[in-house]
């Protein structure tokens, strides 16, 4: 089937729902440590409580490549089913989260929103493939890579945002801030809107031959025997790029997991008030409380705020990078090494950060990002049989989810503390991973995946 060439604001209707799945994304990865905090959690425990998200991920995301190959609406089409069931719970979540009442309430809902957010977001990156010709493909995926950092840039800032515009920052022992719970709730609309917007903009090409469509669809499902036999079948430039991403994916989810712990007590000196500590029976030990977990709360807006930027720097890396790469040949593997040395120098400069030069630390991570978001594959592309494209990206999905599992359970603790106790080693260890990616690069030898020009 040819493909028609698509005008830019087709692409942009078709991308428009990253939107509320970034919004999903970076309200969780930015707030929900902020959220299990102030329920109790103890920084240490952080890490484990987290280990939802990568088996989620571990779970859904394959599965859900697979059922939307198979599926066909009459109305809906192939992947738009699962933007509309992924958003309606994703909203939903969204929303009632910050309102838990204890800590594992939170915890349950954190593991609901992942695989709600991944049912909506695999098919969103096959809808690329689905809907351009080769020949666009580079841009779709710009134009999505921006609407990310946008994304990620404002859902970072809602609570400030929210703040600002007075909804407090204070709230009772145990209970999330008005601030934080306004922003979830406007996080849970344009999650659920955007998408919306993309379905009801954007049409899907059927199947070219519906009677083998259908045939295929009825035939027994070989989900698990194909995969197996496909990780079997690896190509080791695969297998090298997937060490790469064990250790850039165990920086981020560090990050993601201990950056509000570690940068509320180290860089802002705020950290969260331990309820045992305080006599909360007498006005006088909820007043000592009430100044100290507002100061945390507004600090830990100022660290959301802060880890927004790493979406903006990681959309302008991208826009440059695409915009060189249309007329000069470059070399990925080197690209790529240095972009995650740079983020590795970002986590590191954070033991000794203001808290006005922490956005500087962020920007250097945000280089690390984009090309995390784009170089791996682009290597793994040129070096696997584009007949197994979708099953090989599929099985890749598993050198992302097994490192933050492993930090998930205990290697971040265990690491962090050869250094010591305080939180902010966790930064430093998440600092010394991407290092190591950076420098794992140099196993990858494959000419076609390292070197690319533009045609």
């Amino acid at each position: 089937m040819k493909k028609q060439l698509l005008g830019f604001w087709d692409i942009w209707n078709m991308s428009f729902g990253f939107l509320g799945i970034q919004f999903g994304f970076a309200l969780q990865g930015g707030f929900m440590s902020r959220i299990f905090q102030t329920l109790g959690a103890d920084k240490a425990d952080i890490p484990m409580l987290w280990i939802a998200a990568p088996l989620t991920g571990l779970i859904v995301q394959p599965i859900i490549g697979y059922w939307s190959d198979r599926t066909w609406h009459p109305k809906l089409g192939r992947r738009k089913p699962y933007f509309l069931i992924g958003a309606i719970l994703s909203s939903l979540v969204l929303f009632f989260v910050p309102h838990s009442p204890v800590l594992w309430m939170a915890v349950g809902f954190l593991w609901i929103l992942d695989a709600s957010i991944n049912i909506s977001m695999e098919p969103f990156r096959a809808l690329v493939a689905d809907k351009l010709p080769e020949s666009q493909r580079s841009y779709g995926f710009v134009v999505q890579t921006l609407i990310i950092g946008i994304g990620t840039w404002i859902a970072s800032n809602l609570p400030w945002m929210v703040s600002q515009l007075g909804f407090s920052n204070s709230a009772p022992s145990g209970v999330v801030p008005p601030s934080v719970k306004v922003a979830f709730a406007i996080g849970a609309f344009v999650f659920f809107v955007s998408v919306l917007y993309t379905i009801m903009t954007t049409s899907e090409y059927p199947p070219e031959d519906m009677d083998a469509f259908e045939k295929e669809r009825s035939q027994k499902n070989r989900f698990i025997p194909d995969i197996i036999e496909n990780i079997g079948q690896m190509p080791t430039t695969m297998k090298k790029l997937g060490v790469v991403q064990f250790f850039s994916w165990f920086a981020f989810f560090t990050m993601w997991s201990m950056a509000n712990p570690a940068l509320t007590e180290h860089v802002f000196k705020t950290p969260a008030p331990i309820e045992a500590q305080y006599d909360l029976s007498t006005e006088i030990g909820k007043a000592e409380f009430d100044i100290v977990n507002t100061a945390f709360q507004e600090s830990s807006n100022a660290v959301g705020s802060a880890m927004g930027v790493y979406g903006l720097s990681s959309m302008a890396f991208a826009l440059l990078l695409t915009l060189y790469t249309s007329k000069r040949t470059i070399n990925r593997k080197y690209v790529h090494m240095g972009s995650l040395a740079l983020g590795g120098i970002g986590f590191l400069s954070m033991s000794v950060a203001s808290p006005e030069q922490l956005r500087y630390c962020f920007i250097l991570i945000g280089f690390s990002w984009g090309s995390i978001l784009s170089m791996p594959y682009a290597m793994l592309s040129s070096a696997v049989d584009s007949n197994k494209m979708g099953v090989f990206m599929g099985i890749f999905n598993m050198f992302i989810v097994i490192p933050q599992i492993a930090a998930a359970l205990g290697a971040i603790n265990q690491l962090s503390n050869l250094i010591g106790p305080e939180a902010i080693n966790s930064m430093l260890i998440a600092g010394i991973s991407l290092l190591i990616a950076a420098l794992t690069n140099l196993l990858i030898t494959n000419p076609s995946a390292i070197r690319y020009k533009s045609k």
